[in-house]
């Protein structure tokens, strides 16, 4: 079924529920199961950060509310049960029933994994929710994971990201060389072909890893989030764009094993609380970041920097290049890849006159 098809029939059903006192799950005739289901959900993020790790534990109490208590998830922060980059594996083995995390943290078993959450230079936030429910990006991201016994449902994003904290200025591509940075997926693998050193960094170790120098750079996610972990404390400079990460989606893993022992009406919860929870950590990231940024705009000691455009089209160059050399050795990189660009050609003529020329007019007037 397609996701807008559910959507609209799921939206019609809750109407008529506003305006009737009738069970909803009668409403569109699935069968009402009494049994209570009591999962475990691990995540890959710090406990209580904004955004990302509260989105988890709202995913659960939402699930929690509509199901009537029948669905009761037990949130554990990165660390807490299984280490923070390995959700994927316990999700998969069935050690737990569900994660919260980001695809391209499983990117050495899963290839494509990283169009899931976001590709340097891809999507942005509204393009992939659009490519994800009316396009084919759901359900080809059901049949990458269907090997791995997983069924996936995006959960939220963060919007175009900053391209994080540096300990020293980037004034030309050569500054990039021997750079130690913490930047996973594809825009960790650019950052390498231009010369820098990709090290892996879970996001509760970035501050310290940045102040004591076992990096020289690291991104996170954006102003809420890097406040939230004190960044700013441990690094000066603030790049950005961050072309790295356009549109970062993030996913809810469910093990298919325990998937299909939910009664019909409860998969249907869970499909529109994904949805839900998308929405309101998008809303969270765009008050959030816009709060946030005004804040460190405000602090003698960081300084917020553009990239230079040229290096800027050194990476651009750099991405392409990667992009290329992961559609010819995977096939099913190859496939999303394809599907991704056709829509983003039509998407991106479309806001060049909307979006882009609406922004370009109201900020050149403020």
């Amino acid at each position: 079924m397609k996701r807008r098809d559910f959507v609209a029939g799921t939206l019609f059903a809750a109407g008529m529920s506003a305006c009737e006192p009738q069970n909803p799950a009668e409403e569109i005739n699935l069968p009402v199961s009494q049994d209570i289901f009591e999962w475990n959900m691990v995540t890959s993020w710090p406990p209580g950060l904004p955004g990302l790790g509260v989105g988890a534990t709202n995913f659960a109490k939402r699930a929690e509310k509509a199901s009537g208590g029948r669905l009761k998830i037990k949130v554990f922060a990165g660390g807490e049960l299984v280490p923070p980059l390995e959700v994927f594996d316990a999700v998969s083995r069935g050690t737990v029933q569900m994660g919260h995390d980001s695809s391209y943290y499983h990117r050495g078993k899963v290839p494509a994994a990283p169009y899931y959450t976001t590709v340097p230079f891809g999507l942005n936030l509204n393009e992939m929710n659009a490519w994800l429910y009316y396009g084919d990006g759901l359900d080809l991201w059901h049949e990458l994971y269907a090997p791995f016994n997983l069924v996936p449902f995006p959960v939220g994003n963060t919007g175009v990201q900053m391209l994080g904290w540096f300990n020293k200025k980037i004034q030309s591509i050569n500054d990039l060389s021997g750079m130690k940075i913490r930047m996973p997926g594809l825009g960790g693998e650019i950052m390498q072909r231009a010369g820098a050193i990709q090290v892996t960094v879970p996001g509760s170790e970035i501050f310290t890893s940045l102040k004591t120098g076992v990096v020289d750079a690291a991104e996170w996610v954006g102003p809420y989030n890097d406040i939230a972990l004190g960044l700013h404390k441990a690094a000066r400079y603030y790049y950005y764009p961050g072309f790295h990460e356009p549109g970062p989606n993030i996913e809810c893993i469910i093990n298919k094993t325990a998937w299909n022992t939910l009664p019909e009406d409860l998969q249907e919860i869970v499909r529109v609380v994904s949805q839900a929870c998308n929405l309101d950590m998008t809303s969270e990231y765009m008050w959030g970041n816009a709060i946030a940024l005004d804040q460190l705009k405000m602090d003698p000691n960081v300084e917020l920097i553009q990239l230079p455009q040229e290096v800027f089209d050194e990476l651009r160059m750099h991405s392409i290049e990667a992009i290329n050399d992961l559609s010819q050795k995977d096939d099913w990189a190859k496939k999303i890849e394809q599907s991704i660009s056709n829509f983003m050609k039509k998407s991106s003529a479309n806001q060049k006159i909307t979006e882009l020329a609406y922004l370009n007019m109201r900020i050149n007037n403020t």
